[in-house]
């Protein structure tokens, strides 16, 4: 090793390192939670403080219509990421009957409130303890379905850049070089995986990547487009759901705005408050409504999926724990 790293001074520096590495989230969290109050505070005026003003806009929403939309809406979002799972498990792991999927991704969202790797985690326990699945092989698979899911944010978020970029904030103007590399990228990796680059090869072999090394080009555009109908469903659902909450939105702009927001909420750390954010500076002339919009929408997303999860926690429990043969079926 270097010197520097083998001396005390190197010790201190990785320290520092890691100490602002753990407060940059924290710092980028309450500036946004400062810009909000900042605007919430300045849309309440002088004669309503900011809980009056937000408690307005709450008993305002027909909260009955919203669940109307909300609760089809994640029912259809988990069986489609469930359907994901499925697929690419089928592909690169074991044969899994899709109804032995659904249990154990649902309770998964449960300990996704926490992290969303332990939720990947727990599926990948099952698919150990249930289908005796390597831990190296479930781990390739997971990285596999997060490798696709960036390039379906980023594509889906090129688009709603290319529809709405006139009304985004300017710092959305990197979409298009995001993908651009992003693209670039993809066509290195491809040939690295595919074996056409000589250099790496002891990367290239290593089990965690074993999932790269058997997908076609075909397979990451097959999840794409299976994941893409609950992005289109959302976009007319978060249309919907805006106008009750006094914003008036198209649907074609929201094409152009939803792609954009979901994936800064799918970047870890901060970016979930972050996209909360920007749904204020997408409507600035609707503070209150669009920041109690955005607010509303992540969290119950967030715990009715993991409502979801405690239907089927009791049969994971047992999948998981149990002393059941593993059922093996048709994928198809």
């Amino acid at each position: 090793m270097s010197e520097t790293t083998d001396t005390p001074e190197g010790a201190g520096a990785r320290r520092k390192s890691a100490l602002w590495q753990r407060l940059l989230p924290s710092i980028i969290a309450l500036g946004c939670f400062a810009y909000l109050y900042r605007r919430l505070s300045a849309a309440a005026g002088p004669e309503q403080t900011l809980l009056a003003y937000l408690a307005d806009i709450f008993a305002s929403v027909s909260w009955g219509r919203w669940l109307a939309l909300m609760i089809p809406y994640s029912a259809f979002f988990f069986l489609i990421d469930s359907l994901i799972v499925w697929r690419v498990v089928n592909w690169f792991n074991t044969q899994v009957r899709y109804a032995d999927i659904l249990p154990i991704r649902g309770s998964s969202y449960i300990l996704s409130i926490i992290n969303e790797q332990v939720g990947k985690g727990a599926m990948g326990l099952y698919l150990h303890r249930r289908h005796s699945v390597p831990g190296w092989e479930v781990g390739s698979t997971m990285l596999f379905i997060m490798f696709c899911e960036f390039y379906y944010l980023l594509s889906w978020a090129s688009v709603g850049y290319a529809i709405s970029h006139s009304s985004l904030p300017d710092v959305f103007g990197l979409i298009p070089g995001i993908l651009v590399a992003a693209l670039i990228f993809f066509a290195g990796f491809a040939l690295f995986f595919s074996g056409h680059l000589a250099i790496g090869e002891r990367l290239r072999d290593r089990p965690i990547l074993s999932a790269f090394r058997q997908a076609k080009i075909w397979q990451y555009g097959v999840v794409i487009l299976l994941r893409s109908p609950a992005l289109l469903v959302a976009v007319f659902v978060y249309a919907a759901a805006a106008e009750l909450f006094g914003i008036e939105v198209e649907v074609a702009a929201m094409l152009g705005y939803a792609p954009v927001v979901f994936f800064g909420a799918a970047t870890p750390g901060p970016m979930r408050s972050v996209a909360i954010t920007l749904w204020v500076i997408l409507f600035p002339e609707h503070p209150g409504e669009a920041a109690a919009f955005g607010f509303v929408q992540h969290n119950f997303f967030i715990f009715f999926n993991a409502s979801i999860g405690m239907l089927f926690l009791r049969r994971a429990n047992r999948e998981l724990f149990g002393d059941a043969p593993a059922r093996v079926a048709d994928p198809q």
